[in-house]
């Protein structure tokens, strides 16, 4: 509670002792009237009469005893009331009733306690509690609902006044403490004056007093701070739509109710049997008018007086955007428009262009430079408007992104209320158009500057390092990508194919070099290959080659390889030879990922030619990497030694620290396996020092992963790590699988998930754990064949039937080695075709 010791009521003044003392000041006038007349008519007449100078004297001062007694009787004939009392003993108490159907706002309670108790700090300063937030969001109806908790806490009188700060007329300060001194039984015969007489009055009946005043509505803190009474013995409560920057004890943003709060006040008012009759309606109802309060209120009560209507009847109404702010209207003055336009009315021109320009573009939230780009102003210039937006409550603040920088978002219905402006103005479609293309742009030059910042080998042939950005590639990344999918479908819609294509290049290049947000990616890659196909044949094969790493990276390995293969033919016979090298290394990649590994080699071979005549070290080294694995497929782990090792030597003196690390990673992969050849051959002393090469070089990669905050990358590695079979290490590389398989699932990265879990099976098995392992395989054999990944269903089934092998179990071995070979077959690949005879020749009873 405020500061101070809470006095007694007054008592009611004693009955005809008030008119008493009103005729003494009605009469007090006329008798200094009449004083004043006498000590005049006497002092003029001194001079006439002959009398001694100590008469004289004694006769002036006299005179002046009189003169101050006038005064005094003036003072007090117009002083007013003194402030013991109200007007008739009745002790003001105007708080406005509390709704019925108040609900939730459990902690905007619990906060508001917590500032009354700890009061204003000072005895000099009033406590002053405000409260703001956007319309209809319930600020009224909380300061309500509080003020009458605390009201017996202020024995001499609660006030309240509305002051109008959001119908575009605010009432003035004048007029609020004329009726807040009518209110306490100040009676003013004669005109006060100006504010600042009206205020010295208010002061002065409040002092000493304790007070809780509401001021509801307010436009901003120059109304609120005229009307603060003095001393920390009252408080005042405000409510507002923007802050008011008081430097007042607390000023807090009411926000939306929550999901269970909005489905509450839904059900007390259309009926909790209806709202547990079918709760997802309710839940939909609630989101659909962006859990306001005034908006849930408005449904509520046109359930309640339809009770013919189902909850789902309500939804499907609400669900067409182009009626919802229709269907929440509720009488001229608590609509959910109406309150919209009231705050809408009070910008200026340019802050509602801005916000029917913020509901026109597609991005969810934003940062603060796309305001002046879809004004075509400049990056502050369009800060500053949309502050304003934020204080007149129309935009809202939506956080600090991962790059550091404030985001801001409309409300789902100020969004709504936003086109609705904007459709209204048909002057405007071409503004509209504009605004959207120069919004996409500046993504576009953004994501074209991460990407190559990130990955600088794929935006020119030959670059070297470039100056990194302030923040990380993946933080902008996670921070953007909803925006940048919202704004390449509104590209598309209104056919702005090159600023499409180009973002779209952007954002595929990110969202493969990092491995992240795959459905994200898969979407970016089809709208920039629709875009490339209202371009030229030159975009439309480098699309194709976006789209080929994406679906190979995703398991659809026959997809990919249409992809570069058309990619190739368009490079080949437009003669674009760099690009026409990118598509080899790209087709190569694909039939190896599918088991071609003959066909493939042949591609890759001859791609690491061309980048040599083109001069770029870096994709030759690059392809000479992927050359190296394939290479490891086929077994021939000498001449993939020497291949990683070659690329190796070109990333270390060109201080491509990342593609270092990737090599490293590959390299670690060709010691183990050439470590499990001589340990299956018994040569236990050199499949030993192999062992010792294979791990410090998959740990040297996987720490220079982790320094860059590549989860993907290091996940890989320590996949690896976990498939080099030391036997003296197997309960560590169990951890290492199982560590890689949820940070993909973090990234949700699927296909990764079950590749690592046919890794976790056969490192399960190297520990006899053969029934764990055996049930793991199957798990990601089921994702393979959901994924249509054919040659990791080979891959899977193969691998299952050498565990059930392992443990003895011939017959269950036998089905998985026969569908292996199957599928080995059908993908012409040699390898694994004879791998899988192998297998299942192991299931075969022995000849007796």
């Amino acid at each position: 509670m405020p500061n101070g010791t809470s006095r007694a009521r007054s008592r009611p003044v004693p009955d005809g002792a008030a008119p008493v003392e009103r005729r003494a000041r009605l009469a007090a006038p006329w008798i200094v009237g009449g004083l004043t007349a006498v000590i005049t008519a006497v002092t003029t007449s001194l001079g006439t009469f002959s009398l001694p100078a100590p008469v004289q004297a004694a006769v002036t001062g006299g005179v002046a005893v009189l003169a101050g007694i006038a005064a005094w009787g003036a003072q007090q004939a117009d002083r007013p009331d003194p402030p013991a009392e109200a007007a008739g003993g009745v002790t003001p108490a105007q708080l406005p009733p509390v709704i019925a159907h108040f609900t939730g706002r459990d902690a905007s309670l619990a906060e508001l306690r917590r500032a009354f108790a700890a009061g204003s700090g000072s005895p000099a300063s009033p406590l002053v509690v405000s409260v703001h937030g956007p319309a209809g969001v319930g600020k009224s109806a909380l300061a309500a609902r509080f003020a009458h908790e605390i009201a017996d806490e202020y024995p001499d009188g609660a006030l309240y006044f509305d002051l109008r700060g959001a119908a575009g007329a605010p009432v003035p300060p004048e007029e609020v403490l004329l009726g807040f001194l009518q209110a306490l039984g100040v009676r003013l015969a004669t005109d006060p004056g100006g504010l600042p007489e009206l205020q010295k009055l208010w002061w002065t009946w409040t002092r000493g007093r304790r007070l809780l005043v509401l001021l509801d509505n307010a436009h901003d803190g120059a109304q609120v701070g005229a009307l603060l009474p003095p001393g920390g013995d009252c408080a005042v409560l405000v409510t507002s739509r923007q802050p008011l920057k008081l430097l007042n004890n607390l000023d807090r943003r009411l926000t939306e109710f929550t999901a269970e709060h909005a489905v509450e006040l839904l059900g007390r008012l259309a009926g909790r049997d209806r709202v547990a009759a079918d709760p997802a309606a309710a839940a939909e109802i609630a989101e659909l008018c962006g859990r306001l309060p005034l908006a849930i209120g408005i449904c509520g009560g046109r359930l309640a007086a339809r009770e013919s209507w189902t909850l789902r009847v309500l939804t499907d109404r609400l669900r067409d955007e182009r009626r919802r702010l229709g269907e929440l209207e509720h009488g001229i003055d608590n609509g959910v428009r109406a309150s919209l336009s009231l705050s809408y009315d009070d910008c200026s021109p340019t802050q509602q262009r801005l916000l029917r320009m913020l509901g026109v573009q597609a991005a969810p939230d934003v940062q603060a430079w796309a305001a002046g780009a879809l004004l075509g102003v400049s990056d502050l210039e369009g800060e500053d408007l949309l502050e304003a937006l934020v204080d007149a409550q129309l935009v809202e603040c939506s956080g600090t992104d991962a790059t550091g920088s404030m985001r801001y978002r409309l409300h789902d219905l100020v969004r709504l209320y936003a086109v609705e402006k904007a459709t209204d103005r048909e002057n405007e479609e071409e503004e509209h158009d504009a605004a959207v293309e120069r919004v996409l742009d500046g993504y576009r030059e953004r994501a074209e500057r991460v990407a190559a910042s990130r990955w600088p080998q794929d935006w020119h042939r030959g670059a070297g390092q470039v100056p990194a950005l302030e923040f990380s590639a993946v933080d902008w990344l996670a921070s953007e990508r909803p925006a940048l999918l919202a704004l390449l479908g509104q590209g598309a819609e209104r056919g702005m194919w090159t600023l499409v294509w180009r973002l779209g290049r952007a954002a595929c290049s990110l969202f493969h070099s990092l491995r992240v947000f795959w459905p994200e990616w898969r979407a970016a890659a089809d709208l920039t290959c629709t875009a490339a196909g209202h371009l030229d044949a030159r975009s439309l094969g480098v699309a194709l080659l976006e789209r080929s790493s994406m679906r190979g990276n995703q398991g659809r390995i026959d997809l990919a390889h249409e992809d570069a293969a058309e990619a190739l033919r368009i490079f080949t016979g437009i003669r674009e030879t760099w690009w026409r090298a990118r598509a080899l290394r790209a087709t190569g990649m694909s039939l190896r990922d599918a088991g071609n590994l003959d066909e493939g080699q042949r591609f890759l071979t001859e791609a690491i030619d061309v980048f040599g005549e083109e001069g770029d070290a870096w994709w030759q080294a690059r392809t000479r990497r992927n050359l190296a694995e394939l290479r490891l497929a086929q077994r021939r782990y000498g001449e993939a030694r020497e291949l990683a090792e070659r690329a190796l030597a070109v990333f270390q003196h060109n201080g491509n620290r990342y593609s270092e690390a990737q090599t490293l990673r590959a390299l670690g992969e060709v010691l183990a396996s050439e470590a499990r050849a001589l340990h299956a051959a018994g040569d236990e002393a050199a499949a030993e020092i192999k062992y010792s090469l294979a791990a410090p070089t998959l740990e040297r990669a996987a720490e220079a992963f982790r320094r860059r905050d590549e989860q993907w990358e290091e996940a890989r590695c320590l996949r690896t790590a976990g498939e080099v079979g030391d036997p003296r290490n197997g309960l560590r590389e169990l951890t290492f699988v199982r560590t890689a398989a949820r940070v993909l699932a973090d990234l949700g990265d699927v296909w990764g998930v079950a590749r690592t879990r046919v890794s976790e099976a056969n490192a399960l098995a190297r520990l006899g754990r053969y029934a764990e392992a055996a049930d793991t395989v199957r798990e990601a054999t089921a994702e393979f064949d959901g994924l249509g990944d054919r040659w990791w269903q080979a891959r899977g089934r193969r691998t299952l039937a050498e565990i059930l092998l392992d443990a003895g179990d011939r017959a269950a071995a036998r089905r998985p080695a026969r569908e292996a070979l199957e599928l080995y077959r059908s993908l012409g690949n040699a390898a694994g075709e004879s791998r899988a005879r192998a297998v299942l020749a192991r299931t075969e009873p022995p000849e007796d």
